[in-house]
């Protein structure tokens, strides 16, 4: 059935083919690049694979393509960043991304096309983007008479551990490319129906930021507690204390999770501790509120130490990992209100709603250049409707059993990308 409907399309007039019928005929190729790229996922920093595959088949589409683009901090990794541009007269630059990397998780979808890499999987749809990317590119590269100015396709390594964007921009992304006006992307949503865009206008992914927390005490006997300074007591009023920058010093306006997700501290039921590490993420939105409770952190932690008698040389030891930590992720609102029109035309405006924004965190932020650059992630579900629509509960992203409808969901991230760079580009 599926090849008498692509060969029934292919009959049809270029010119008199729809959007939904162009990526229709395309649509059998794309699911088997997807089912390619879900069953070979590679880890960030090691997209060599994918990041091949990805500028393979934008080269044979006629974009210039540049490989390896993105240069991390440390020297000695291959940043496997891809470029294509393609220039189709006078016009704005649209910079359309996607992200490559895969997580350390091992499949448990039973899919036929599961990973075949042990200990990885393409749990958070980033296949799903990548192939979307690819038939985004092909469908303008055929509609060239339908569009002006320049396209920017960033296939994005690294996302994961959020070093990619910062990478590319590093080695000179806006200089050694054109410069975009606008920067769109999209990611799936394991808790919308397969066919249907979410949008955010503002801000739509929080900042997240990595903290360790070495608590320092002054070890000895546990029954004779009166002769040391216990940290892992310090440790649990710290845990407690740190919360009340959430509930007692923020506005409940302004979103804020502080979270310790590990304690580390002791080897023997009967020896108190010299130290305790606790490793923190802390998920804000708004730059003043992420400095604040940033500060906090630090305060709260010399205070326990102050309270506890601490030496000023055992004071607690508070360290931001920068290198792991990122900024919210802001949709341009006037550019939100634009193209949501664009995908409503395109895909209906009952497909196309406006959701929560939530707090995990993206590296696509960095694109708009602190806002300087009109910048939209949507919001692409990937569930069978059926699925969502009877309340059960779903796998989430980063879930073993995350699996996305491949049909629906790359048909509908097709169009909607489609549509929204040949509404910025008219």
């Amino acid at each position: 059935m599926r090849k008498l409907l692509v060969l029934s399309l292919l009959a049809l007039p270029l010119a008199a083919q729809t959007l939904t019928d162009r990526v229709n005929s395309e649509l059998p190729q794309l699911i088997e690049t997807y089912k390619t790229l879900h069953s070979s996922p590679e880890l960030s920093t090691q997209e060599a694979k994918s990041s091949s595959l990805v500028a393979t088949r934008l080269k044979e589409m006629g974009y210039e393509v540049s490989e390896r683009v993105g240069k991390y901090t440390d020297t000695q990794a291959v940043c496997y960043g891809v470029v294509a541009v393609m220039k189709n007269g006078k016009g704005p630059t649209v910079l359309i991304r996607s992200d490559m990397d895969a997580l350390p998780i091992e499949e448990q979808t039973g899919l036929p096309y599961a990973s075949l890499n042990k200990g990885v999987m393409h749990a958070c749809g980033h296949d799903v983007h990548m192939t979307a990317l690819l038939g985004t590119a092909k469908l303008l590269a055929s509609m060239k008479d339908k569009w002006h100015g320049t396209l920017v396709l960033v296939g994005q390594p690294a996302e994961e551990v959020v070093k990619g964007a910062g990478a590319m921009l590093r080695d000179g992304l806006y200089e050694r490319f054109p410069k975009p006006d606008y920067a769109i992307a999209l990611h799936d949503h394991a808790g919308l129906a397969a066919g249907t865009v979410g949008y955010v206008p503002g801000y739509m992914m929080a900042a997240a930021d990595s903290v360790n927390v070495t608590i320092r005490g002054l070890s000895g006997h546990g029954a004779a507690p009166e002769k040391t300074k216990d940290p892992i007591v310090m440790a649990s009023e710290f845990v407690m204390q740190v919360q009340t920058l959430v509930s007692r010093e923020n506005s409940p306006l302004d979103p804020v999770v502080v979270t310790v997700g590990s304690i580390h501290g002791g080897t023997k039921r009967n020896i108190i501790p010299d130290e305790v590490q606790l490793l923190m993420t802390v998920r804000t939105y708004k730059p003043e509120v992420r400095k604040r409770v940033r500060e906090g952190i630090v305060r709260v932690a010399k205070g326990v130490g102050v309270l506890n008698g601490l030496a000023e040389d055992r004071m607690p030891v508070v360290e931001f990992l920068e290198g792991e930590s990122i900024g919210s992720t802001y949709n341009d609102p006037a550019l939100t209100e634009r193209l949501v029109r664009a995908a409503s035309k395109e895909l209906g405006a009952a497909n196309v709603v406006k959701i929560d924004p939530l707090m995990v965190s993206e590296d696509f932020s960095l694109y708009s250049l602190d806002h300087k650059i009109p910048a939209l992630m949507f919001n692409l579900g990937a569930v069978e409707p059926a699925r969502v629509a009877s309340g059960e509960p779903l796998p989430s992203l980063h879930s073993s059993k995350f699996a996305p409808v491949p049909d629906a969901t790359i048909r509908t991230g097709v169009r909607l990308m489609v549509a929204s760079a040949l509404d910025l580009l008219k």
